[in-house]
């Protein structure tokens, strides 16, 4: 169970759809106690580390939450399903999330 301590001010997590940076930004002012400025910019930098660390190639794990991978893809072919006629789809660099086990036991849980 989430403390409601860190749920978002005035919305609780069962409520969410999407759990957003200003909803990020806004917990770490009242658990930490940072101004809310000073909240939204530490949400951006842990953000665009991750995003920089991955632009490089790196995979970003979060302990007890989950690893975001970096696989590279082959070329290979590829089928119109209309036509059926074979085309090349290029090589490309997907990035993937592997979810922890403890993340999986809590969503698991929460059903």
């Amino acid at each position: 169970m989430i403390p409601p301590s860190i749920e978002p001010e005035g919305v609780a997590l069962a409520e969410l759809q999407t759990l957003t940076r200003a909803d990020l930004s806004d917990v770490v002012h009242r658990e930490i106690g940072l101004s809310r400025a000073d909240s939204a910019t530490m949400v951006e930098n842990v953000l665009d580390l991750m995003c920089a660390a991955m632009s490089g190639g790196e995979n970003v794990k979060i302990s007890g939450f989950g690893t975001f991978v970096l696989r590279d893809k082959g070329e290979r072919v590829g089928r119109n399903p209309k036509t059926g006629i074979e085309v090349p789809i290029a090589p490309r660099r997907v990035l993937t999330f592997r979810a922890s086990n403890m993340l999986r036991d809590r969503i698991a849980a929460a059903d």
